[in-house]
């Protein structure tokens, strides 16, 4: 149930590994016993989420990281503990294994089990994905001979898992990969640093006739909106390239996690619609906010929200806009946009399996929805991402 995400990670690009690591997880899950199933969501939560308690070291919290690896185990292990309690046959787990697909706790939805089919022959379609989990229930179910029938089903479910059809924007776009820590990221001394490093990526990116440059979430690790003589800098240099780069802005006393398009000089900001659970805003009533806030982050305050998607229009393509962990969200994905920009700051998680987790609930999102995203990231995986 977790050994695709390695696969990818260590580039072992195989199908029918993926495929029979697929079948033969989903067969499993079907068939183990309720204690069994409880130890199966205790690995899920670790083998799929171990990398979240990597963010604690950047806020003196070390001590916490075995507790919250562990943590992640239960939680996912009382999860499948419930499902196993109440499926007294296979048919009844099946429907459960199905639902998990809407299952976010704290919106939090990283464990998609239909993602486990995203290098495999199969497809990731819900109604696809369906009659996948059907296949297998016969298979568990049906005796002898019979079991013929849902193998032939398995193997002609194989052949709809075709590319979509889609036609990527004219425009010559260089996407930057960066690879600055994050103990550097937000400290005084290596601002100027940092600014340059954005100067000479676009710079270059100018020199090779580029359209577009789009530079990762934060690459201006301030409140851009505010620094007049970098935004000036921007805008000039915008007359001879568009330029996507991420930072903060703040207004009214509130902060947000934004995106910036400079554009024939002038420029625009639009700011993340869905945000990090736990690490941007705390998913709980206010006097626990307040607590946790106090406690584990030194009283700061959480980012601030837009209320809806926003499209940056680029030399007449219009383009979503998505800041990490959103771009991974159904909610962002509002009105089937035709292509994407999506920026993430992946340093908080290294060395880790993250970013390679990220790419593929990227390319679930990009299939579900047939569209292109250009993503660039920090410490991450850059590149562009086809349905």
């Amino acid at each position: 149930m977790s050994i695709f995400i390695y696969l990818d990670y260590f580039s072992l690009h195989v199908k029918i590994l993926d495929t029979i690591f697929a079948v033969l997880g989903f067969y499993s899950l079907l068939t183990c016993n309720k204690k069994i199933f409880t130890w199966v969501g205790f690995f899920i939560g670790i083998f799929w989420f171990y990398w979240i308690s990597f963010s604690f070291r950047y806020y003196e919290l070390i001590y916490l990281i075995p507790l919250v690896i562990v943590g992640f185990g239960l939680i996912y292990s009382l999860f499948f503990y419930l499902i196993g309690l109440i499926s007294k046959t296979p048919e009844i787990r099946t429907v459960f294994i199905f639902l998990l697909m809407f299952f976010e706790p704290f919106g939090f939805n990283w464990f998609k089990p239909e993602l486990i089919l995203i290098n495999s022959y199969f497809s990731t379609n819900i109604y696809l994905f369906g009659l996948f989990l059907i296949s297998i229930n016969l298979l568990v179910r049906l005796k002898q001979y019979w079991k013929i029938f849902p193998v032939i089903f398995l193997i002609l479910l194989s052949f709809f898992n075709n590319p979509q059809k889609f036609e990527k924007p004219s425009l010559d776009i260089a996407i930057a990969n960066l690879n600055l820590d994050q103990n550097k990221k937000w400290k005084q001394k290596y601002k100027q640093e940092i600014i340059n490093g954005n100067f000479f990526i676009i710079n270059e990116a100018i020199k090779k006739g580029k359209e577009l440059v789009i530079l990762p979430e934060s690459a201006f690790p301030m409140y851009l909106n505010l620094e007049e003589n970098i935004i000036e800098k921007l805008k000039e240099l915008s007359l001879k390239i568009t330029i996507f780069t991420g930072g903060l802005s703040v207004r009214d006393d509130k902060v947000f996690n934004s995106s910036f398009l400079f554009q024939n000089g002038d420029y625009q900001i639009a700011n993340k619609v869905v945000l990090v659970p736990f690490g941007e805003k705390i998913p709980l009533p206010k006097w626990a906010v307040s607590l946790i806030n106090d406690w584990f982050f030194n009283g700061a305050d959480d980012y601030e929200s837009a209320k809806e998607p926003f499209d940056f229009n680029i030399s007449g393509y219009s383009f979503r806009n998505a800041i990490c962990y959103e771009a991974t969200t159904n909610q962002i994905y509002k009105n089937n946009p035709k292509y994407m920009i999506a920026i993430s700051n992946n340093a908080w998680f290294q060395p880790s399996i993250e970013p390679t987790l990220q790419k593929l609930l990227l390319k679930l999102h990009a299939k579900k929805y047939n569209t292109i995203i250009y993503h660039s990231a920090n410490s991450g995986i850059s590149g562009i991402i086809t349905p």
